[in-house]
């Protein structure tokens, strides 16, 4: 079904994924078997959830690899892993720099579940989810693994589907706080509220532009810049966000974007 569904019309830009078992299902190699075959191409990402070891995940990804080139796919096919285990986050360095892994998500439900009643209900909402001192260890060593890695971190869910707002704290705090690049949605009304809150602040966008747009007049020489030295260590700083905030749609300065995206 799956197959049919990514191979139709209705998957226009094709950025549906798919999740496959997790290594303790019996099924899991027959759902890559089918899938690699039939949307090798096509699919976005494959997730595979509930990793409670490296090694583990390495034959599965091994097993994707294989079954692959069996079926004459030639690309990478991104793979996304839900670090929600106490195993997951103990080998997440090595998780990280699994090849083909493309995402690492935060699974917040499952892991406060693995640790049977020592962590609270509350610590599934906010502001526990960022407060409790388990979830913040366990949020930062999954960014800090994702980032080393050139890996994407993404952070969980949030549970309130009715507040959109709700929806924007958690994604401001799970960007601004610890760092995640992404986060998940699971009903329409999130998307929005998580695209605005990991938006880069417009007025750190106009800083981005002049602080570059000086820096090369000078050769990418150190500058000055509102009374704050700047050098090559902040531009790659700010030409990274001003890369984010193109693809987001915030406007720069009209000679920041001739110059450098013209």
């Amino acid at each position: 079904m799956i197959v049919r569904v990514q191979n139709g019309a209705g998957n226009k830009f094709r950025m549906a994924g798919v999740r496959i078992h997790d290594y303790s299902h019996p099924a899991w190699k027959q759902d890559v078997d089918i899938l690699v075959e039939g949307v090798g191409e096509v699919t976005a990402y494959i997730t595979i959830p509930k990793t409670t070891d490296v090694n583990h995940l390495r034959e599965m990804v091994e097993y994707i690899q294989a079954v692959a080139a069996r079926n004459g796919v030639k690309r990478e096919i991104p793979l996304h892993v839900l670090i929600e285990t106490h195993g997951a986050l103990r080998d997440v360095q090595a998780i990280a720099a699994t090849p083909w892994v493309q995402v690492l998500d935060f699974g917040l439900m499952d892991f406060v579940s693995g640790h049977h009643g020592a962590i609270p209900a509350a610590a599934m909402r906010s502001p526990g989810q960022f407060d409790h001192e388990l979830l913040r260890r366990a949020k930062t060593e999954v960014v800090a693994a994702a980032l080393a890695n050139g890996v994407v971190p993404a952070h969980n869910v949030t549970l309130d589907l009715k507040n959109p707002y709700t929806t924007y704290q958690d994604a401001f705090r799970a960007r601004n706080e610890f760092g995640f690049m992404r986060m998940w949605s699971i009903y329409p009304a999130q998307i929005q509220p998580i695209v605005d809150a990991m938006k880069p602040d417009y007025g750190e966008v106009e800083d981005a532009a002049n602080i570059l747009l000086a820096a090369q007049d000078v050769s990418w020489g150190p500058i000055q810049y509102k009374g704050e030295l700047h050098d090559r260590a902040t531009y790659r700083y700010f030409w990274d966000l001003l890369r984010k905030a193109r693809v987001t749609g915030i406007p720069m300065p009209a000679e920041a974007e001739r110059r450098f995206f013209g």
